[in-house]
């Protein structure tokens, strides 16, 4: 192994860091970035040490919950493709975004915190983003569902626009009409002769 490089994680070393991945998700959004560490620990069901040797800070857990939450979000594209029409594919990719995003709001002063070190939590978040609305839109363009004019940066910034008004739960059928409104735009016109 070269120097530098990691080594693979054992399998439950592995589903450790999942556990605490998916309850510091589940206590953020519920208690804020102050949720004390040893409740995420015991939320997962591992030990406070276990916590600490996968996370040796509150700024590495809260970067790690945010790169996690991208992977998953850009990992449901494909998997969408294979149990749903192209086009409600990417409707319930639209719905998962907005869980994404309510998931980062909860964490975004932590987020800043961390980049004003120097550090760079989003690293490439959005061009995977974007990536992953373009596997979903060609498949909807392959299919004849949706118009060809549109990049995924344009139905990116629009999914950004409708986060920034509607992303709390309680602005959640707001969010929904808007997403169907956003996603009536890009079908195909078809004329009747």
């Amino acid at each position: 192994m070269t120097e530098g490089a990691e080594r693979p994680l054992r399998a439950d070393a592995r589903r450790n860091r999942e556990k605490i991945l998916k309850a510091a998700v589940q206590i953020f959004a519920v208690e804020g970035l102050d949720a004390h560490l040893e409740r995420i620990a015991k939320e997962a069901g591992v030990g406070s040490a276990t916590l600490y040797r996968n996370f040796p800070t509150r700024e590495a857990l809260v970067e790690a919950v945010y790169r996690n939450e991208v992977a998953q979000l850009c990992d449901a594209a494909p998997a969408l493709l294979t149990t749903k029409p192209p086009f409600e594919a990417l409707r319930a990719w639209t719905r998962l975004f907005m869980d994404y995003v309510t998931t980062k709001y909860g964490m975004i002063d932590a987020l800043r915190a961390i980049a004003a070190t120097g550090s760079n939590p989003y690293g490439n978040s959005r061009e995977m983003i974007r990536s992953a609305l373009g596997v979903l839109m060609d498949a909807c363009v392959a299919a004849g569902t949706i118009r060809t004019d549109i990049t995924p940066a344009d139905i990116g910034a629009a999914l950004e626009g409708i986060a920034l008004t509607s992303a709390s739960p309680e602005q959640r059928q707001q969010a929904e009409r808007l997403l169907d409104l956003t996603l009536d735009g890009l079908k195909v016109c078809r004329t009747v002769e």
